[in-house]
């Protein structure tokens, strides 16, 4: 049983400006502030840095963040206890992607960008670990504006604090660099064991394996065609995070978490 809650209106404001933070933050460079994030990881390009069009999934997960902050916003989600427990967190992730935004377009993926990613990721753990343990079944809103939403981010920020932090060393002339493609194929390694056990311990998470599986579709397309021990890395860490999913959804209630 799910305790009664009556969500405050700070914490439904506090997420709506979040929301507007992490969009917004992206038209900048329109106005003449900063250059574009495309610029910026291009400027540090690194052999696992996705193909661009997999960014393009900017515009579905904007498009549910906006749709969640509206939906929670509603008199009738005052008392949502699900949006109780995710609510301060939810504000902090998407806040943070917005701070990322700002600060590389007008820094580039230094130290300081890899921390903020890195922190809206950890927001976004959070989360899903509250959706893996709430006690009742998602309503369909719920399934659809909440938990599809945060899974895709928390999948797609996996992958973005990976390459994040690639592009960083990059900028300080540590490694990352085309010269290093068995150092890339570790970190997709790493990252593919990282989403495979994510995945496992949110009972099959279909959504995060889907979109961490574009991920490493992206880095395929480009530097695995720069090198084979990419290509490798990224079919095995595929097969982890798709067998991870298989494996759990196979379980009835594991499946009725995340599909209903």
């Amino acid at each position: 049983m799910t305790q009664l809650v009556h969500r405050s209106n700070l914490q439904r404001l506090v997420i709506i400006l979040a929301v507007v933070w992490q969009i917004g933050a992206t038209f900048l460079p329109a106005l003449g502030l900063g250059e574009p994030i495309g610029d910026r990881s291009d400027s540090v390009r690194t052999i696992i840095t996705p193909s661009g069009w997999a960014f393009a999934i900017w515009g579905p997960l904007f498009f549910g963040s906006a749709a969640f902050a509206i939906w929670q916003a509603l008199p009738a989600q005052k008392d949502n206890a699900l949006i109780d427990r995710i609510g301060w967190w939810s504000a902090l992730t998407l806040a943070a992607q917005g701070a990322w935004a700002t600060y590389t377009q007008f820094a580039n993926l230094t130290a300081i960008s890899a921390i903020i990613i890195a922190t809206s990721l950890v927001a976004l753990l959070v989360i899903m670990r509250v959706l893996v343990a709430f006690p009742r079944d998602f309503t369909v809103a719920e399934r659809v504006i909440v938990a599809l939403t945060f899974s895709a981010l928390a999948a797609w920020l996996t992958a973005a604090t990976v390459v994040n932090i690639s592009a960083t060393l990059v900028y300080y002339g540590v490694a990352g660099g085309f010269e290093f493609p068995l150092v890339g194929a570790l970190i997709v390694l790493v990252a593919g064991a990282i989403a495979s056990v994510a995945v496992a311990r949110s009972k099959g998470n279909p959504w995060y394996a889907l979109v961490f599986c574009w991920a490493l579709l992206a880095i395929y397309f480009r530097g695995g065609q720069e090198s084979t021990a990419i290509a490798a890395a990224c079919g095995l860490s595929a097969a982890l995070v798709i067998g991870a999913a298989l494996t759990r959804l196979r379980v009835p209630p594991n499946r009725r978490r995340w599909f209903g």
